[in-house]
């Protein structure tokens, strides 16, 4: 009998251990899906949202194709820059283009009539800085070959 009844208190605490153990190991389950869930939500949030996720990257991309597109347009206006200075040093008939129209010089014996500029001033346009000194650097230029081919030709300023 005892070892009956030592048989029926083993059973009885092997099925108490074991519905301990099976509680605990669902506990367990049941947490660690908990925190994979929530990892899985923290993760995704710092992929759109974090320092270096998508929303940032959307605008960045669109950032760069502002500035390559920017590039581009100052890069033409360079190309057409260029080719006006080879212009002016190449060609007389340019030089003196340039200079009757700019500089409004005129050969010995010759009236210029001017006629009064429009009343309503033009908008001035915002220009950047880089933009600014490819514009400057290329007037200047376009100025000091003005004036040595309006010395060449024996162009004036008129008065």
């Amino acid at each position: 009998m005892r070892q009956f009844e030592r048989r029926s208190r083993d059973r009885s605490s092997d099925r108490a251990h074991r519905r301990a153990l099976d509680w605990t190991l669902g506990s367990w389950r049941l947490a660690g899906t908990v925190v994979a869930i929530g990892l899985a939500m923290f993760l995704t949030f710092h992929v759109v949202n974090g320092k270096h996720g998508l929303s940032i990257w959307h605008q960045k991309r669109a950032e760069d194709r502002q500035l390559r597109k920017e590039i581009d347009e100052l890069q033409q206006e360079n190309a057409r820059l260029s080719e006006h200075v080879e212009r002016l040093k190449s060609d007389p008939n340019e030089i003196e283009h340039e200079a009757r129209e700019k500089l409004h010089y005129a050969r010995p014996g010759e009236i210029v009539y001017t006629l009064p500029e429009p009343v309503q001033p033009p908008p001035q346009p915002v220009v950047q800085p880089a933009k600014a000194s490819v514009l400057t650097s290329a007037v200047s230029l376009l100025h000091d070959l003005l004036q040595a081919g309006a010395h060449l030709f024996g162009l004036g300023a008129h008065q």
